[in-house]
């Protein structure tokens, strides 16, 4: 896997979500929000949500490959990603995040520290809600983490924050034109 700390670096200045921000940091933890009204129907918008290989950032991976991605939206259920032979990381699979609470259109709420934060002793919880407004949906992600970290709380809530919103706006593109930003 590409060191996600330099891959946050190149995105920090490149994602665009519609609304976007660090709400609140300090070395206890941090909480991201990114949140975008969205041309879609809530369970349409869901139905994508729990399909992270149709939108998430391959360069974001362990394997490389998004398609190797997949949600399994029942409580306890993966986030996971299979790791085939032949990338630069061991064959095997990796859990991202854990399923906590799964209610189809409305909120979906995960478990998990991403990316460097996984070698962390720091939990996250990412709550997705989906709430009808207008013609579509606003979409909310709010990513809360907390714990014990070696890495500078500031700079790290920017950097998962970057990351975080870059696939938001990946899933709002996917929504509004059927393929994600950059591709």
């Amino acid at each position: 896997m590409r060191s996600m700390l330099v891959l946050a670096a190149a995105t920090l200045f490149s994602a665009s979500p519609a609304k976007a921000e660090v709400t609140a940091s300090s070395e206890a933890g941090f909480v991201t929000r990114h949140e975008a009204q969205v041309a879609a129907a809530p369970m349409d918008l869901w139905k994508m949500a729990v399909a992270p290989a149709q939108w998430w950032n391959g360069d974001h991976t362990y394997s490389g490959n998004a398609a190797n991605m997949a949600i399994d939206a029942a409580p306890g259920g993966c986030f996971c990603e299979t790791i085939p032979d032949g990338t630069s990381t061991p064959a095997g699979a990796i859990e991202h995040m854990r399923v906590l609470y799964a209610a189809p259109g409305t909120v979906l709420r995960l478990s998990g520290a991403l990316g460097p934060l996984q070698s962390e002793a720091v939990t996250g919880v990412l709550t997705i809600t989906f709430e009808p407004a207008g013609e579509g949906t606003l979409m909310v992600w709010e990513y809360v983490v907390g714990g014990y970290s070696r890495l500078p709380a500031e700079r790290t809530a920017q950097l998962v924050d970057a990351v975080v919103g870059e696939q938001f706006q990946r899933l709002v593109d996917r929504a509004a034109t059927g393929q994600p930003s950059g591709g």
